[in-house]
């Protein structure tokens, strides 16, 4: 067991850290870590590049969690792991996640994960998932703040997961992805307090 959570811990975080963002900004000829909020995601890729650009980080974000989840589970197939299958789909899963935050391939300064985070929630449970997304984006739809929908999603995950599932190790992982994503969060978080964070438009403009 231990090999396979090393051997999927390792594989999620590279992959995790192939940062879709800082790849699509490269193609417009500019780093989107030295653009806008200089965060490198999905967000700060919309403020910037617009919708088009953004859809993309997206689907390329949510695609590393889907892709780390699914190399994973063949893993414990493949090996015929004896023992609880999600230990190493939870290392997987924050791995891949840390990746995105901190890629080795840049430097280890990258986005906030949230895209990627959701993509391996569903890839656990879709309802779960789905409490998730619903819970995110009504409060980004009546707020506009993107970052405090990101903070109130990863708030209800564990407690999701507490809800559903006695699975320790599930609810470890809840909490330990709800606790990074509230980190990477952080200025955003007091930029809300202070009443200066920037609101998104449907057109991805601040105002």
């Amino acid at each position: 067991m231990l090999y396979i959570c090393l051997l999927a811990g390792a594989i999620s975080y590279l992959i995790g850290s192939i940062n879709t963002s800082v790849l699509v900004s490269a193609f417009f000829g500019k780093d989107v870590r030295k653009e806008g909020s200089g965060n490198a995601g999905a967000t700060n890729t919309l403020r910037v590049f617009g919708k088009g650009a953004a859809a993309v980080v997206i689907l390329g974000d949510a695609l590393k969690g889907v892709i780390a989840i699914l190399i994973t589970n063949f893993l414990v197939d493949f090996f015929r792991i004896i023992g609880d299958p999600i230990v190493p789909v939870s290392v997987s899963a924050l791995c891949v996640v840390l990746g995105h935050n901190f890629p080795i391939y840049f430097g280890f300064k990258g986005g906030k994960g949230i895209t990627t985070s959701a993509a391996v929630i569903f890839m656990i449970d879709w309802q779960i998932g789905l409490i998730v997304l619903v819970v995110a984006l009504t409060v980004m739809a009546i707020s506009k703040y993107v970052s405090l929908g990101s903070c109130c999603g990863a708030i209800v995950f564990p407690a999701a997961v507490i809800m559903f599932y006695e699975n320790t190790t599930l609810i470890i992982l809840s909490f330990a992805m709800a606790a990074l994503a509230l980190y990477m969060h952080r200025k955003n978080i007091q930029r809300l307090i202070n009443g200066t964070e920037s609101k998104l438009s449907l057109k991805g403009k601040q105002r």
